[in-house]
């Protein structure tokens, strides 16, 4: 209701939309984005992987093929001929939904009316990113979904640009996943566990980090994990690998097989971070957790707890760590609301630049504290929006000083102010 009331308004909706994975987001995202087409204009749903958008796709497909409504799907992946036929359907209105990944923001890409902007996993997705696909349309309504908000997502909630909806139950019969954070000296028994677990019947993620600075050596080393394990503990079980590098047929393939049951352990590196739903995976192991981000850790555990089953998920770093990892660990063992985790996030790395590109780091703030100050800011919003309301009082002689300093710091930024 929310979401349709602000769809409804003159002015365009900038809101975001957090519920942890599974919660039903992508429902949601489906009737906005229908109400768009009812009202003439085009929907843009943009995923951070071609894995996550295909499935995006089949599901939004599925439901509105039989409407009438036409949806296409737009990736890197695709032949040029069949490229070409997208990019026409899109520029010519035929095309009423587009699901696409960054592929959405490239050149070439035009929307004959653009009415509907939803990013999803949006913490994947640079601010200029988001805003390029904004720019496609004429100030269009934008929904961001995540199940962790960002720094500057949940700085720009607190200061009131940005309003959210929460999802806040998770489908009947779902348990909350139990995270256990351990030193890499429990390693043995914690694969010992696993090796349990699949004996009866469950299927594992084991994820290495594949950090972009270093790369090569990262995907080298989860490789290399990847064939001591099949060699090793887990001789006996049938072990598959994932990693970005390989082609999208040969992910797909090794996607098939473990939604199927054919693998029982997938080795991956953070690749299945999005996207992948394979109800009969109940444990998640984490390696080398303390090199991940809060929500990282966050959207990788997701991938388990999707079914009845309880789940489990383990986080092994690595010693010697840092006081902030310590601080990111603890948070993920004790509690699974995307919030709270992302209020954690918020201390540890800061807001970020408040109409600016930076996702985190130190505020423009030179006195209030956006997480210690939360009432107050709260209390210097409502009076921002009143005034705001009050127009024709911006202009009286006792507000301009506030008017002219304002937009003589921000009118460049304000823009991005409104990316989310």
């Amino acid at each position: 209701r929310e979401i349709r009331d602000d769809m409804k308004k003159d002015s365009p909706m900038n809101r975001l939309l957090q519920g942890d994975v599974g919660s039903g987001k992508t429902i949601v995202a489906l009737i906005c984005m229908m109400m768009s087409v009812e009202n003439g204009y085009q929907g843009a749903l943009m995923a951070p992987t071609e894995i996550l958008a295909e499935q995006h796709y089949l599901t939004i497909h599925k439901f509105l093929e039989e409407l009438g409504i036409k949806v296409v799907l737009l990736v890197g992946a695709q032949r040029k001929s069949e490229r070409q036929e997208v990019l026409r359907c899109i520029k010519e209105g035929e095309a009423e939904i587009v699901v696409g990944t960054h592929a959405l923001i490239q050149e070439g890409v035009e929307f004959k009316q653009l009415g509907l902007v939803v990013v999803d996993e949006q913490h994947r997705f640079g601010v200029m990113q988001r805003a390029t696909l904004i720019e496609k349309g004429l100030t269009p309504d934008v929904l961001v979904m995540t199940a962790t908000p960002i720094p500057r997502t949940l700085s720009l909630t607190l200061y009131g640009d940005l309003d959210f909806s929460i999802i806040d139950e998770l489908p009947p019969g779902r348990k909350p996943i139990k995270t256990h954070w351990r030193s890499d000296k429990k390693r043995s028994e914690i694969y010992k566990f696993v090796k349990e677990k699949v004996e009866a019947g469950a299927q594992v993620y084991i994820v290495f980090p594949l950090i972009e600075e270093s790369e090569k050596i990262d995907l080298k080393a989860a490789i290399e994990n990847y064939e001591n394990l099949k060699e090793g503990i887990f001789s006996n079980f049938s072990v598959g690998l994932l990693h970005g590098r390989m082609k999208s047929a040969d992910k797909e393939e090794v996607m098939s097989q473990f939604k199927a049951g054919e693998i029982q352990i997938l080795v991956s590196t953070t690749v299945i971070e999005v996207g992948v739903d394979v109800p009969n995976a109940t444990i998640m192991v984490v390696e080398n957790a303390e090199r991940f981000g809060l929500p990282q850790m966050h959207q990788l555990r997701g991938r388990v707890g999707r079914g009845e089953k309880e789940s489990y998920c383990f986080l092994i770093a690595t010693y010697p760590i840092s006081r902030e990892a310590k601080t990111r660990l603890s948070t993920l063992a004790e509690t699974n609301d995307g919030f709270k985790i992302a209020e954690v996030d918020l201390q540890i790395r800061g807001p970020g630049e408040f109409f600016g590109t930076r996702q985190h780091g130190l505020p423009e703030l030179r006195i209030a504290d956006i997480v210690k100050d939360t009432e107050l800011l709260l209390k210097a919003r409502d009076e921002a929006f009143d005034l705001a309301r009050r127009n024709k009082e911006i202009l009286n002689t006792e507000n301009m000083p506030n008017r002219v300093q304002f937009f003589k710091n921000y009118r460049d930024k304000m823009e991005l102010s409104r990316v989310g």
